[in-house]
């Protein structure tokens, strides 16, 4: 009976060519399903994502695949072992299929003989993500590069275009872009090295910052918005680099010293608390509760770097914040103690303020080369943590963000070679905090990830085009003198 509806169900008409059709009829179902690159089957995707083309790993030289939902069914002819589906076709599954899931059976010509392996599905949800998403590509390297830029890519389609390319900035470092709650035209990031500075952009207003203090151990780090846009955190940190001579972890990255601060966008200077601000710890890593009234943080207790990097271990801590007053509570709180266990990094809320997406690694905080690098949930209202299972693989997961209706994450992944960071997408379940099964940022062609010699890093959503012509960025850069912040004591 199976046998009869697969049959039934994959009695294709496909399209060769726009002159060209063949009548296909599947003779033979396989007992397996097939296996795909990117992997697709039993993920939650949004109804607002770009085509999820794919490839099938095995040595057949003719593939076809149908698509169907709720009455609405399409085919696609393999172009070799490559599915790559028309975005027409696709808006059209997906409106049909919101809610739903999207049924995708692959057939295989082997003798003459067309097969049907059993259908992979994909629930599509109700909710979208963020139709931007923008990250950093560059080698995978450890000191040397030459190339490198910011990007973004409309989610909805395969369009990229660069924010920021180093080429116009004197093959530059630059890094940390950061935006105000998704905005795409609230935002600031670093350039290094030469026409070192931090651009802010607000709206129309662009400007250079020259952020070195003689109070502060280095220019401004990793940044994190204040939901009100008037203020931005930042670690500021004494950082340095070292290579394993045998060890699983390749690079080491440590903190010699770190401190937090908090950056007054109006006054142009920056506030702290000896809370924040110490010799005795090293603090890192800092967000901003989406209230805006609580700032969260890594903390570790100071150690002789290098020789105890692998005792360094971070908490996960908190402190009051007024804005009104820029001021910081008496105390902190400690959501996550590291002692005996495992070492935080990259803490972020969720823009309702129901869960702290954090990574957990067996020591330090740059946990971008620790393969035992893992995603943890914390449920904000119950005060639990849990690891979230079904993101987390055998190798790194590091850095993330939310989508700005908290219902998406992505996050980094070194899971396909231990090499490169990937961009991977998973739903968040509303109530349990629970992750599904991520899948890979599509890309039009199904072998792009195997010819890109590139790593994604800080992969951010936002809400619209970051419309800011790269060549203003670059003369900002270049030729403003720039504004010197202070250290307000």
């Amino acid at each position: 009976m199976r046998n009869t509806i697969y049959t039934l169900m994959f009695t294709l008409f496909l399209v060769m060519s726009q002159s060209c059709t063949e009548n296909i009829t599947v003779k033979q179902t396989l007992n397996t399903k097939p296996a795909l690159f990117p992997d697709y089957d039993e993920t939650v995707i949004p109804c607002n994502i770009a085509p999820l083309n794919f490839k099938i790993l095995s040595d057949d030289k003719e593939v076809a695949a149908t698509f169907a939902c709720n009455g609405y069914t399409f085919q696609v002819r393999g172009n070799g072992r490559q599915i790559r589906i028309s975005p027409s076709d696709w808006k059209k599954l997906l409106e049909k299929a919101k809610g739903d899931a999207v049924n995708v059976t692959v057939a295989r010509k082997k003798a003459g003989i067309w097969e049907a392996y059993l259908p992979i599905k994909i629930q599509v949800a109700e909710e979208t993500i963020d139709p931007y998403l923008v990250y950093r590509l560059i080698e995978p390297g450890y000191e040397l590069w030459s190339e490198m830029g910011i990007y973004q890519r409309n989610l909805t389609n395969f369009d990229e275009t660069p924010v920021i390319e180093n080429h116009l900035t004197g093959k530059n470092c630059m890094n940390c872009h950061a935006f105000c709650a998704q905005d795409p035209n609230k935002m600031v990031l670093h350039m290094r090295a030469t026409y070192p500075c931090t651009i802010l952009i607000d709206g129309d207003k662009m400007e250079k910052l020259n952020t070195q203090t003689e109070q502060t151990i280095s220019p401004l780090v990793y940044p994190s918005w204040h939901p009100s846009g008037n203020y931005i955190a930042f670690s500021v940190n004494e950082t340095q680099q070292a290579f394993h001579i045998s060890d699983k972890n390749r690079v080491e990255v440590f903190d010699k010293l770190s401190d937090v601060v908090v950056y007054d966008a109006g006054r142009h200077e920056i506030v702290t608390s000896p809370l924040l601000f110490s010799k005795t710890a090293y603090e890192t890593f800092p967000t901003f509760s989406p209230d805006g009234k609580t700032l969260y943080f890594c903390s570790a207790e100071a150690k002789e770097m290098p020789k105890e990097f692998s005792k360094a271990k971070y908490n996960l801590c908190s402190i009051s914040f007024d804005p009104a007053t820029r001021t910081f509570g008496q105390q902190v709180d400690t959501l996550y103690n590291a002692s005996g266990g495992k070492s935080v990094s990259f803490p972020r809320v969720s823009p309702d303020g129901r869960f702290l997406l954090y990574t957990l690694s067996g020591y330090g905080n740059f946990s971008i080369w620790h393969k035992d690098a893992d995603l943890y949930m914390a449920d904000l209202q119950t005060k639990k943590s849990f690891r979230l299972g079904n993101a987390c693989s055998d190798d790194v997961e590091s850095y993330h963000s939310w989508s700005s209706n908290s219902h998406w994450i992505v996050f980094s992944s070194r899971r396909i070679d231990g090499l490169y960071t990937r961009p991977y997408i998973a739903f968040i379940d509303p109530k349990s905090g629970e992750a599904s099964k991520p899948f890979l940022l599509p890309q039009e062609d199904p072998d792009y990830y195997e010819r890109s010699l590139k790593s994604f890093n800080i992969p951010e959503l936002v809400k619209g085009e970051i419309d800011k012509p790269a060549y203003q960025i670059a003369i900002t850069a270049k030729k403003e003198p720039g504004v010197n912040i202070t250290f307000h004591k």
